[in-house]
């Protein structure tokens, strides 16, 4: 495919941010992986890297959620066109964020296959 992407990966979990991260550093598409641990964190750092173009999200976070997140994202013309991918033991958050312009939905616990195949297409649609 020779495009790599930088991915921003967003969970409270510990054990979660670095099992993606795992994943995502042995894709051969991946560029970069960045951290947050809720939605503050992770606007931080998309105000800092605006290189950023798929963002991992999980929905159920302290300080603030993935909901609320998408609801700043969406408003900024500077991240309203990054992919988002929510990530979530609940797929009843598919509904509740189906119109907040996410690009894909993946349940937990994340199946690295799958995740990957998730980040190929994104790849392709982009690029």
């Amino acid at each position: 495919m020779g495009k790599k992407i930088n991915v921003l990966s967003v969970d409270d979990d510990f054990i979660n941010l670095k099992l993606v991260s795992s994943i995502l550093k042995k894709n051969e598409n991946v560029n970069q992986v960045f951290e947050a641990s809720n939605g503050l964190e992770a606007l931080k750092v998309l105000r800092e890297h605006q290189d950023i173009q798929l963002i991992l999200l999980d929905m159920m976070m302290p300080v603030m959620n993935g909901s609320k997140f998408l609801d700043y994202t969406t408003a900024d013309e500077n991240f309203k066109n990054i992919p988002v991918i929510v990530l979530t033991t609940d797929e009843s958050k598919k509904y509740e964020v189906s119109d907040k312009g996410i690009y894909d939905f993946l349940v937990k616990p994340i199946r690295e296959h799958i995740l990957n195949e998730k980040i190929n297409k994104l790849i392709e649609d982009l690029y």
